[in-house]
């Protein structure tokens, strides 16, 4: 097994799931995993002109957001670790998408994670 296989890819492979329910989840994640410049605007911490100019540096320089925000003087540091912080906190994973959209059960999503990751590691 290819090491860098996606968890999703290994469902897809196994049947367990089909190619619509891998968007689904990517389209739940997409939603519900908020960037750092929205998390930042919903905060009144940066303007929707600021995070443009951010994004385009980011661009061009393929920097993290935080780090330009820090560094161009948009945002403290302690602003960008209080971002990252909420960040991750509320990040869906793609098996949680799975079990929240109701196509998988967390026991089904906890084995197949545990075969997916010995299998993946059996080759390393």
């Amino acid at each position: 097994m290819d090491r860098h296989l996606k968890f999703g890819r290994f469902l897809l492979e196994k049947g367990f799931i089909n190619s619509l329910d891998v968007i689904d989840a990517r389209l739940f994640q997409k939603k519900n995993n908020l960037k750092i410049g929205k998390l930042a605007k919903s905060k009144g911490w940066l303007t929707d002109d600021a995070i443009d100019r951010i994004l385009i540096i980011q661009e061009e320089t393929n920097d993290k957001f935080g780090e330009i925000a820090e560094r161009e003087g948009y945002l403290s540091r302690e602003q960008v670790e209080r971002l990252l912080k909420e960040q991750e906190d509320s990040y869906v994973f793609f098996g949680e998408a799975l079990v929240k959209l109701g196509v998988i059960s967390e026991e089904q999503l906890i084995e197949n994670l545990k075969e997916f990751n010995r299998l993946r590691f059996q080759k390393e």
